[in-house]
């Protein structure tokens, strides 16, 4: 029988040699390759004639995510395992975005049993079907609920708020009224249940303020992370400066 090609993306040394130690335990004979960041996978995964994947989902350079979408778009037929600490919505809102029809994929939790670790993989990278832990199949439902699922413009608007942008600003970047503004916020305040007469009293001072209250029930939620939140601010700094140039250059 020939041996399996199996590439691994971790950039964590003990996570990646307890999943060497666990593929050495197979009967199928396994070559193993470490990636020790997503970029670095991605040139490795391109290269190969249907990839078999094991992804961490926080790596530097690149995340699980952005390997995984930009490998799948050359190479739909990868089959790739996420295996994570992670089980936030935020991260299963992005990946159900990105799987292409018909893929074999996997999402299975680090801290989950070493049988069921192993379980998993095995099902996805050798026998070919989906496995994803339970954990993370009652987040899939309850993002893909139609009365607590965040559109996209609502979830748009949790990110601006959770970086801390006025109205105006948020204006600026979305190119929005501020009753835009409000339509949106009202919408998410909606979706994550936040009745705004609930949130005060008959004593002055008693008021919740909504928006940092949206965002704590949000974090709660996995619906935004510390590490999810270092791109969007890049990206909004990134933004801001092209905008204060243009708005230098109008003055």
């Amino acid at each position: 029988m020939d041996s399996l090609d199996i590439l691994i993306a971790e950039d964590n040394p003990k996570d990646f040699e307890f999943l060497e130690n666990l593929l050495g335990c197979w009967e199928e004979s396994v070559n193993i390759t470490r990636a020790p960041n997503g970029r670095v996978a991605l040139e490795i995964g391109l290269s190969r004639t249907n990839p078999l994947v094991i992804s961490d989902i926080q790596m530097p350079e690149m995340n699980g995510i952005d390997f995984a979408k930009q490998l799948w778009e050359k190479q739909p037929q990868a089959r790739i395992v996420f295996w994570s600490q992670f089980k936030d919505e935020m991260y299963v809102r992005s990946l159900v975005k990105i799987v292409p029809p018909e893929t074999v994929y996997g999402y299975i939790l680090k801290s989950s049993p070493r049988e069921r670790i192993a379980s998993a993989i095995h099902t996805v990278l050798i026998e070919e079907q989906c496995w994803i832990a339970p954990e993370v199949r009652k987040v899939q439902g309850r993002a893909g609920h139609s009365l607590t699922a965040l559109s996209d413009i609502e979830y748009e608007a949790l990110l601006d708020i959770s970086l801390g942008l006025t109205d105006n600003l948020i204006a600026q970047r979305r190119y929005l009224s501020r009753r835009g503004i409000q339509s949106r916020l009202n919408s998410l305040y909606n979706k994550l249940a936040l009745d705004q007469e609930q949130f005060h009293s008959d004593k002055v001072g008693d008021s919740f303020n909504l928006r940092n209250r949206a965002v704590a029930v949000s974090l709660a939620r996995g619906l935004v992370n510390a590490f999810e939140m270092e791109s969007e601010e890049k990206d909004f700094q990134d933004w801001f400066q092209r905008f204060k140039r243009t708005h230098k250059e109008k003055t």
